[in-house]
């Protein structure tokens, strides 16, 4: 017996030691990703600009932007001032790879000595919409389609779902059909994302003739993914409601709607809250479904309305990744730190609304 309960001991330590030794390795694998992302994306949030002349015989005019020189052709700019520099000068100002020749290294050097030329805050990344150029590229427009799109989301998601897994706990008959409809939703939970993107291409763009690309579409593409998710997770949360409070309440003459209204639902609320800012949390950083309804485009432009053309920060990130030009590297990097910036948002959210209903409660 003696020999039994040491034997337990030291299986107990030993599984106490794994579990250890599984959250130490996440972390570290944790850190690795903060780390190179961080690396990596740090430099997008600085950009380098030229205190120069608005003319074409100008030594510095081969080292600005596109965009600048277009406008010192047309004549919008006529006087000497800081102008945005291209990307192979900022890649050599941050001391990465460049294509910038001998000559022109040089006058960079010249300008730095001169202090004509420095590295200040990259508004344009956060208020320009997408570029070819990445000195101009920005996420400005892709945050707006990704609100857009998550606001649709919620509002189509939250209320369908809950009202689903309402019925099916309380006032669905526990039959053959029932079971099935609930087996269907689980499968539906696992089921790759890509394929809701093909549903959503198929129902809402070819059926519907809604607009491609557009945040409706979208939204309503993210909707019938997360549904099946909020669903499973709202009638576990309604499933750990007291049995014995749901009797009092019927002891007190309520009727289903009213025992669900004024007890259920204030018990399981933190629950659901949870669970449906934790999906949607998810679905933000979806990138499958959305290339296949055609986020995926090239949409510089900000969305005027949920019918109009746009963007999202995952399907911007991803066409980022695919650019040849080492800047666009830095801006694939920091798009993933604004991404992650909106989950961690959103995941705290959740934590304090837990937190208030059920001090509520209390």
């Amino acid at each position: 017996m003696k020999k039994l309960f040491k034997q337990r001991k030291k299986a107990s330590k030993n599984f106490k030691r794994f579990c250890k030794m599984g959250l130490y390795i996440n972390l570290i694998f944790l850190c690795i990703f903060l780390s190179s992302v961080g690396y990596l994306g740090i430099g997008a949030f600085k950009q380098t600009y030229i205190y120069a002349q608005a003319d074409r015989n100008s030594p510095s005019y081969e080292l600005l932007s596109r965009a600048e020189q277009r406008k010192i052709r047309t004549g919008q700019i006529k006087e000497k001032s800081w102008l945005l520099a291209n990307s192979e000068v900022d890649q050599y100002m941050k001391k990465n790879y460049n294509k910038l020749s001998d000559e022109q290294k040089k006058l960079v050097d010249e300008l730095v000595q001169k202090q004509e030329i420095k590295l200040s805050f990259n508004t344009n990344f956060f208020l320009n919409g997408d570029s070819k150029s990445p000195e101009n590229s920005g996420i400005f427009a892709s945050v707006v389609g990704t609100l857009l799109v998550m606001l649709i989301c919620m509002a189509v998601s939250i209320p369908i779902g809950v009202g689903a897994a309402i019925y099916l706990e309380e006032f669905a008959p526990q039959n053959v059909f029932t079971h099935f409809i609930e087996v269907c939703i689980n499968n539906l939970a696992s089921i790759p994302s890509i394929l809701f993107g093909l549903l959503g291409l198929g129902v809402f763009i070819n059926l519907f003739g809604m607009p491609r690309s557009s945040a409706l579409v979208g939204g309503l593409t993210l909707a019938i993914m997360s549904l099946p998710i909020i669903i499973v997770s709202t009638k576990a949360a309604l499933k750990s409601v007291d049995i014995n409070m749901k009797n009092a309440a019927y002891a007190l003459g309520m009727t289903k709607i009213q025992m669900i209204k004024g007890i259920m639902l204030p018990l399981a609320m933190p629950m659901i809250l949870t669970g449906s800012i934790l999906t949607l949390a998810g679905a933000i950083g979806e990138t499958a479904p959305l290339m296949i309804i055609g986020m995926i485009a090239f949409i510089p432009d900000v969305a005027n309305s949920v019918f109009a053309p746009t963007s999202v920060l995952p399907a911007q990130i991803f066409s980022w990744s695919a650019m040849p030009e080492r800047a666009f590297l830095e801006r694939t990097a920091a798009g993933i730190i604004v991404l992650l910036s909106l989950l961690v948002i959103l995941n705290l959210a959740a934590i304090l609304l837990r937190r208030y209903f059920q001090g509520k409660l209390k």
